[in-house]
Parts: structure tokens; sequence; C-alpha cells
């Protein structure tokens, strides 16, 4: 089985080779070559110690030479290179506290986490598959190497990346290694918010974010997201529903994946994130009636602030918060179909996202009971056509679209402060109404009867 290296890395473990080490491509980048995907990066891994490599290659970046890792630079790439290692003892349940060379190749495997990234690969001795990764590849199994409690005592990491594995790779994860990682859960309270997210994120933005039901199952989630515990564990006996509260969350996830091939990559993270927390709220928000039907009334706004308080957990950029904190908070929100309304809908989501919002609506009612399912959709349908026909027509739809400024109020008199704002803003209201009106004349006379009113 042969694997087409890029010349660059050839070069690498040609120029190793030659000076009588051994070199390998290894771990992730030859198991995506295996799936016939293309690899983000090439890790190369070396019998030459950490200054028998910087001897070969003139240009080096010492990366994280006390673990054995030096950058090759080529041109303007790098290439990691690490020299066979064993690892130490794992004091933070994350990194070794110290490493040893070694001149064996299946020592250093055997220090990786699963099998199917414990292969190594170079042209003249092919695959090096010492722990079955290609059979687990075969099946669609992520198996841990060696002994899964070792592995994740190591590093806790391991037990989400196992999860997200599974949802990039839509495998199956074996039955020792599932079972070690819930057992073993408590320890990712070791772990950095920084990596937790970023392995959630991972997961979600997978081809297969349904997948994060394994998290509640192993009890992962009780620790590393207690928020979806309390959903899957919230029932919704109502006519518009069919599923728990958490069953139908991973239902709109699923729905999402139709609409990948439109978005960024930014954008599907959006998408992903406020489906998972669009109903946070309604475990709290959860009233019973006398014929036993359930209501969650202001749920939309409670679920603002546990995703608020989630993502400011997991160090999320301002920008992502804010945007699906407003997503969450309006994901249930419906008004009578006038233009009037959808202009002001439009003011209050942001026009840049509507379309997601759109997106979050479609994968919500599509989750639901057959209830009112066809009318639920129309709703959007139309709601869409109006968006387009009020973009089109380049209404406006802010402060700043507006044909006159600030500037041309003070002309009038009116003194900067709070009252000039609140003019402009009811400039803006009558101008969402009848966008006919936002000519400067209509403007500076509608400013001049609040000025004198």
């Amino acid at each position: 089985m042969q694997i087409v290296l890029p010349d660059k890395v050839r070069h690498i473990i040609g120029q190793l080779t030659e000076a009588g080490y051994e070199a390998y491509a290894v771990g992730g980048c030859v198991r995506d070559s295996l799936l016939g995907k293309e690899p983000n990066d090439w890790d190369i891994t070396t019998s030459a110690s950490p200054q028998q490599v910087k001897s070969i290659f003139r240009r080096t970046v010492d990366t994280g030479i006390q673990h054995g890792t030096v950058t090759i630079m080529l041109g303007k790439e790098g290439f990691e290179v690490t020299t066979y290692r064993i690892d130490g003892k794992y004091e933070d349940g994350r990194h070794p506290k110290e490493v040893t060379f070694t001149k064996s190749l299946k020592e250093d495997l055997k220090r990786r986490d699963f099998t199917i990234n414990a292969m190594a690969y170079n042209d003249e001795a092919g695959i090096v598959d010492l722990f079955d990764g290609l059979n687990d590849m075969e099946k669609g199994i992520i198996r841990a190497v060696g002994n899964p409690s070792d592995r994740f005592n190591e590093d806790a990491l391991r037990i989400l990346r196992a999860v997200r594995f599974a949802a990039q790779l839509d495998y199956d994860i074996d039955k020792d290694t599932l079972k070690a990682a819930g057992e073993l859960a408590g320890n990712l309270n070791r772990i950095s918010a920084e990596r937790i997210r970023v392995e959630l994120e991972k997961l979600l933005i997978s081809k297969h974010p349904e997948k994060i039901i394994t998290l509640y199952e192993t009890g992962i989630s009780r620790v590393v997201l207690p928020e979806f515990d309390r959903i899957m564990e919230t029932g919704q006996n109502t006519r518009h529903h069919i599923y728990s509260v958490g069953i139908h969350t991973v239902e709109t996830l699923k729905n999402s994946i139709g609409f990948d091939a439109s978005l960024t990559d930014n954008d599907i993270k959006l998408l992903r994130l406020t489906l998972l927390m669009h109903d946070m709220g309604k475990p709290a928000a959860r009233t019973t009636d006398e014929e036993g039907r359930d209501h969650f009334i202001g749920h939309a706004y409670i679920s603002e602030k546990i995703a608020g308080n989630i993502l400011h957990r997991l160090k999320y950029d301002n920008d992502t918060l804010n945007k699906v904190k407003r997503l969450v908070r309006f994901h249930d929100h419906r008004n009578k179909l006038t233009y009037p309304r959808v202009r002001r809908t439009i003011v209050e989501i942001s026009k840049e996202l509507i379309p997601l919002w759109l997106m979050v609506r479609r994968c919500d009612i599509c989750a639901q009971s057959m209830m009112s399912r066809e009318e639920k959709l129309k709703d959007i349908d139309d709601f869409e056509q109006m968006f387009i026909k009020v973009t089109e027509q380049g209404d406006c739809l802010s402060i700043r679209e507006l044909s006159v400024t600030g500037r041309d109020l003070m002309e009038l008199g009116i003194k900067p402060g709070p009252f000039l704002g609140e003019i402009l803003d009811k400039l803006l209201e009558d101008v969402l109404d009848v966008p006919a009106h936002n000519t400067r004349e209509w403007l500076l006379k509608r400013a001049s009867a609040y000025l004198e009113g």
C-alpha cells in the first residue's frame, strides 16, 4: 500500500535516511492519506536526535526541542520532525513531565492515542502498522493503543478526541475504549477550557454532529457540558414535539448537515453552536398544566443566558458569543408577515445573521412533530422572499442608512446627547414603516416636528 508523499516530505525523509537514520511520516497525515483526504500537515518521526536533525538541515526552529521536536523550514513551509521517544509520567493529565529518546519506532508508536493515528510510512518500508490500525479503519473503529485506561490517564483530552474522531470519520468507538472513556471522564476537569472548546467544536462542525449524544451516554458531558445532560433528561409533552428536549436538539444538528455546502466554516460553527444551545433554557422554563401538557414560556431568553455562560466558560471570542446569543434569543421568533414587521425583524437580528436564522428555524421545525409543519415552513419561506425583496430594494435598515445624519439634526438646533439619539431612532422607525420616507426633505421635516412637540 503506497502513499504519495509531498516532495518536501520525501526530501526530509530522504536526507535523514541518507545520513543513516530512520524517518517516517507518522500519525494523522498517514491516516488521512489512507482515507483519500488531503492532510492538513505532515509530521515526521525519526531515530535522529534533535541535534542530529539540526546538523543535517540548514534552517530549523526549536519548536519543542525539550520534547524532541524540531521544525525544518523549506522555503516558507515548516515541517515538524520529532525524535522517537518514550513519554515519562504524566503529572497534569495532559503532558509528560519528561521524555526519553529511543531508537525504537515501536516504542514511539505505542505512546500514541489511537491505532488509526499510530501508523508510520516511508516509501521504502511502506505502511508500518504495529497496532492493527488498518484493520480498525476497515471496520470503522476508534480503538486506543494498548490499554485505553493508560492512554486516557496519560492525557484526558484523548477522551474527547475519541468522540470527535468518531464524529469526523463516522466510526464507532471500541467498547473497551468507550468504557474507559466514561470511567475516566472526571479527568477532563484537569483540561483547560480552550482545549475542551477545540474538541467540542470539531465534533460539532463534523459531518456527524449527532454523535454528541455519545458524550451523554458515557457521562463525559456531565463534566464538560452539564447543560446538555439537563436537556437530555427533560421531556416535552406537547403536540408540537415528539422528542425530549435533548433528542430534539440532536435531531436539529442532524438536520443542519444539509446546509453545509452553502456555508463558510465559521457559519457552520455559528449554526451548530446555536442549535446545540437553542433550547437549553427549557428545563428551567418548563411548566405543566392541569391536562399534563408542558409549556416553555420564555425559554428563548433563558437559553440565551445559558448560551452566553457556556461560551464564556469555553473562552469563545466575543464575536462568536454575541452572534450565537442573538440567534438563540430569536430562534423561536415569529411575527405576522408584513413588510414593516419583516424590516423590524431584520433590524433586531441583523441583516448579516438572517440567512443563518432562517436555517436555525428550519432545522428546529423539522425536528418537531408534524403538527402545522407545512404552515411553519411556508412562513419561513415567505419571510425569506420578503427579506430578499427588502434587501434588493435597498430599504433603509439602520440609522447610518438614513438620508440625514446627526450633524444635519444639530444644524436644526438639536443638541448632541440622548435626545438627538431618540429622534434618530424615531426617524428610523418611520422609515421602517414607509421606506419612501427616507429622503432628506421628509426626515428634516419630521425631525423639526419632534423638536417642536
